[in-house]
């Protein structure tokens, strides 16, 4: 993955999906945090390292292929892990109880890009909803 780590490669889906509408809500970076800080995945992975892997994937998304870049950063990951980057990328649109048109066209990209059956992709978003209810 010409040296991107996993969890920065993770941390960039999540980063790309919250920006993808322009509008990086406090639910969704407060969401990306405990993520970073809760999942196996991420165990030793530091906050800078975090703040480090945001800046980076901001500086992507400022190209003008940056979307696609990311996607295929996403793509490079192991097949294990392509289903943790879409049901992350799904929780972070979920974070703010809202998913706008943008979000839901960045995870059909994501799911392309990976080859995701739809099957699996809507059992993972409808996961990240139910989580994510208030009464």
């Amino acid at each position: 993955m010409d040296g991107i780590s996993v969890q920065d490669s993770l941390v960039y889906v999540m980063v790309s999906i919250s920006a993808v509408d322009r509008s990086m809500e406090d639910a969704e970076m407060l969401r990306i945090g405990n993520i970073v800080k809760t999942l196996p995945i991420f165990q030793g992975y530091s906050s800078d390292q975090l703040v480090n892997a945001a800046k980076s994937c901001r500086d992507i998304l400022q190209d003008d292929e940056g979307l696609e870049a990311v996607l295929g950063i996403a793509a490079s990951l192991p097949e294990n892990l392509q289903e943790t980057a879409y049901v992350l990328a799904a929780e972070v649109a979920a974070a703010d109880l809202h998913v706008s048109a943008e979000e839901v066209r960045f995870l059909q990209l994501l799911r392309n890009r990976l080859s995701l059956p739809k099957l699996v992709t809507s059992a993972l978003e409808h996961a990240a909803r139910a989580r994510h209810q208030t009464a």
